[in-house]
């Protein structure tokens, strides 16, 4: 069955059809012509003055063309700078006693104006100069800000795909673990194991299911982490100390999605995971107007085992959330990590819109 097309906004429809090379440049030249009208005037009638000035810009349009498509990709893109500069004044050479050319049969019935055209052919050459090169700013302009927004949107498309992938490798240990404490619940027939079955529900279907976005409502993260840390409380039980808690007003803001998983896998995975009797993990958000803090404290254990430091770090990795960062959350965000003999913090503030 045929995918039926995507209906697409007003302003996606707008940015699409301007979008277009056709249409652009024409909006450009459109926007010189009248530039051009409104100061030259119509002293000698429309008509005359327009034909005029469509005139002038035929020409302005050959040399800034011959420059965009062939004098910059040929001399200019490969380095020869020298070459260019020389062919880009011959142009302007060659085209401007055209121009004047055509004027001045244009112009029979205007003595005094042809006069004039000879007495300011200078202005005539300066201005096919100044149009070349203006064309050649506007030109390498342009190719940066494409390079840019070319830039950003790979990636944005590799966050996207880090997201995809962050939430579809729910972490397997923790899956097993948690159904497994749901086993042995099950099997006291503990009045736990229905909340249980509830709580990872709710966090498999917000990875799966509600994360689409670029960004969640705050507080449906905050419900991940309660979720996330009441499940690591039964599976330690009393050999881990473990809290959260939330303060200032979270609803009516929004974040990236899945923002804080990493620092919640690694709290566990590198640290408390690896006591054998007792340890910690503090995690707190706090909102302060704008301001998101959030901050995990795990302990660390006094011999970390071989296995860990034979394994890579799972999830997407603190490299990765740091580029991630960087991206979605540009000079909005400051990330601080300390690490002492027996602990290890992390300090995430992020500026919300």
């Amino acid at each position: 069955m045929l995918d039926k097309p995507e209906n697409k906004s007003f302003r996606e429809t707008a940015i699409d059809f301007f979008s277009q090379r056709v249409v652009y440049h024409t909006a450009f030249w459109l926007v010189i012509l009248s530039l051009f009208l409104a100061i030259e005037g119509f002293r000698k009638g429309v008509a005359f003055t327009l034909s005029n000035e469509i005139i002038n810009l035929c020409f302005y349009a050959v040399i800034v063309y011959v420059n965009i498509f062939y004098l910059i990709p040929n001399y200019l893109s490969k380095k020869k700078f020298f070459t260019y500069i020389v062919f880009l004044v011959a142009l302007s050479l060659l085209i401007t006693p055209i121009k004047l050319f055509v004027f001045h049969f244009k112009w029979e019935a205007y003595p005094e104006d042809q006069n004039i055209l000879y007495l300011d052919q200078s202005l005539y050459y300066a201005s096919s100069l100044v149009a070349a090169g203006a064309s050649t700013i506007l030109k390498i302009i342009g190719d940066w800000l494409r390079h840019q927004r070319e830039k950003q949107e790979l990636e944005t498309r590799n966050v996207q795909s880090e997201l995809k992938f962050l939430k579809s490798q729910i972490n397997p240990h923790f899956l097993f673990n948690t159904l497994n404490s749901i086993y042995a619940l099950s099997l006291k027939k503990s009045d736990k194991a229905p909340e249980i079955v509830v709580k990872l529900s709710e966090m498999l279907r917000y990875m799966l299911y509600e994360c689409n976005e670029l960004s969640v409502p705050l507080e449906k993260e905050v419900k991940y982490i309660e979720n996330y840390l009441s499940l690591e409380k039964l599976r330690h039980g009393e050999n881990l100390e473990i809290d959260f808690k939330a303060t200032g007003k979270v609803e009516g803001l929004r974040v990236s999605p899945l923002m804080f998983v990493p620092f919640l896998e690694n709290a566990f995975k590198h640290g408390a995971n690896n006591h054998l009797d007792s340890g910690f993990v503090h995690a707190s958000l706090d909102v302060q107007e704008q301001t998101i803090k959030f901050k995990i404290e795990n302990s660390k254990p006094d011999a970390i085992p071989v296995r860990d430091h034979l394994r890579k770090s799972g999830g997407i990795g603190l490299v990765n959330i740091r580029r991630r960062l960087n991206i979605l959350y540009y000079n909005q965000h400051e990330l601080k990590i300390e690490e002492k003999p027996d602990s290890y913090t992390v300090h995430l503030d992020l500026l919300i819109d």
